[in-house]
């Protein structure tokens, strides 16, 4: 993986970007904030959840918004098995990260853990 250019999707809580906490789950999650990171943190945006309604299935529609949006790493606090399994078929690595912790606080930790 080309660590100068990522494009990190954190499963979010709501639309605070950089300053915004984890979501506790990844196929509900409010929004999903997008970082591009290239040598550093560079441009942030947000994007809502299609599927945070969705009694089933969620999972699935989110993996096709990020495999859509580019995204090569996933942070989120829980992955369901076919989310999981969606991921690896596209080569989105996934990062288990701490509900409520704070989304750039868990963009740098998984940068240096990668590195």
């Amino acid at each position: 993986m080309d660590l100068k250019r990522l494009r990190i999707a954190v499963a979010a809580a709501g639309d605070g970007g950089l300053e915004d906490t984890v979501a506790k789950v990844f196929g509900r999650a409010n929004t999903f904030t997008i970082v591009d990171v290239e040598d550093e943190i560079g441009s942030v945006e947000v994007l809502k959840n299609p599927a945070v309604s969705y009694k089933h299935g969620a999972g699935p529609i989110v993996v096709k918004m990020l495999v859509d949006s580019g995204v090569n790493i996933v942070l989120s606090a829980e992955l369901g098995p076919g989310a999981s399994a969606l991921l690896d078929q596209h080569s989105i690595t996934h990062i288990v990260v701490k509900p409520g912790a704070g989304v750039k606080e868990s963009v740098r930790k998984a940068l240096n853990e990668i590195k």
